[in-house]
């Protein structure tokens, strides 16, 4: 497989309200590349929030009994931890600095998601939330571009998450589109013919991955990447859409 990774250059702040697909295509054509049937695209969580609006003011939340005693185990703002519980089903770890929680979308990850780092931040109180539904985000846009190209193209939502057993975050897809999105190799064989049993690839996750290898996380300014050469193994399922086939289901969950 030859496959490549490269960074869209040229784009500029998203703002709320803009056409992501508009600016993408802008920036392509600029340096003379067009996309191309089942290429896949990686978009940063971030761009999508800000496009969709996602910024909440902490000025206007009022934190609950619950907030603020978890603010203190925490040691966080009572306002930020109120934002986290409310985009969030469960609290799953916590110590001093440190809130892990499953976002209401399935994701386990620190904070819910919410960050204000790369976002024009009004002192300590403008935040940025992940995307209301990012499957919805990614199949959005790969519709518009379905429409306009006349193309089948994937798209991947990603954005940095930690991992419970290694140190550093990871590029990890919170919304995928257009393929399935994990790769299940369970009954077919090895190189010595033997049965592969359990054998799944998350194949979006990989992707995504390499994509924030490529966009950075300070000052590069590469918030999408074009990924070519990647034809999925696995049929496209529709009972398998979407980022959910990823997440693993609490029943399986070992630690929690």
């Amino acid at each position: 497989m030859d496959l490549r990774l490269f960074g869209v250059p040229g784009l500029p702040m998203v703002e709320p309200g803009d056409d992501l697909v508009e600016i993408i295509l802008t920036a392509l054509a600029e340096h003379s590349e067009t996309l191309q049937q089942d290429d896949v695209l990686v978009i940063a969580q971030k761009v999508i929030s800000k496009a969709e609006g996602r910024y909440l003011d902490l000025r206007d939340v009022v934190p609950s009994a619950e907030a603020e005693q978890l603010a203190l185990e925490v040691d966080k703002d009572p306002r930020k931890v109120q934002a986290i519980l409310d985009e969030s089903k469960e609290v799953v770890r916590k110590r001093p600095g440190v809130l892990i929680v499953e976002h209401r979308l399935g994701f386990v990850q620190a904070n819910a998601g919410i960050d204000q780092s790369n976002i024009d931040a009004d002192g300590e109180n403008r935040c940025l939330l992940l995307p209301l539904d990012s499957d919805v985000s990614a199949e959005r846009i790969r519709a518009q571009l379905k429409e306009r190209l006349g193309i089948d193209v994937g798209v991947i939502i990603n954005d940095s998450i930690g991992r419970a057993w290694r140190v550093g975050s990871l590029g990890l897809a919170i919304g995928v589109a257009g393929f399935t999105g994990i790769e299940d190799y369970v009954g077919q064989t090895d190189l010595y013919g033997n049965e592969l049993r359990v054998t799944q690839v998350a194949a979006a996750d990989e992707l995504a991955a390499g994509a924030s290898l490529v966009m950075g996380q300070t000052t590069e300014k590469t918030p999408v990447v074009l990924v070519r050469g990647y034809h999925p193994r696995s049929p496209v399922d529709p009972a398998q859409r979407g980022v959910k086939p990823l997440l693993r289901p609490r029943e399986m969950d070992m630690f929690r």
